[in-house]
């Protein structure tokens, strides 16, 4: 059971960091690595979607971490 969980654990933090790295900010992956001032706006579409499971990613980390260390 442990290692299933730890096995889960690596794929879902591999996912979570393609995600925050596919979230450029507006200019796409290149503003990642210092991008211009462009002003805030809001997400619409698939950055909202990817905003979304990118947060529900992070969740399901968390709880698989406390389950592998209660285990």
């Amino acid at each position: 059971m442990q290692n299933i969980l730890l096995v889960l654990n690596i794929i879902i933090g591999a996912l979570i960091v393609i995600l925050i790295l596919m979230q450029g900010g507006g200019a796409g992956l290149g503003s990642a690595w210092g991008g211009g001032g462009e002003t805030f706006q809001t997400r619409r579409g698939i950055e909202k979607w990817t905003l979304r499971l990118t947060a529900i990613l992070i969740v399901a980390f968390f709880v698989i971490s406390v389950a592998n260390l209660l285990t």
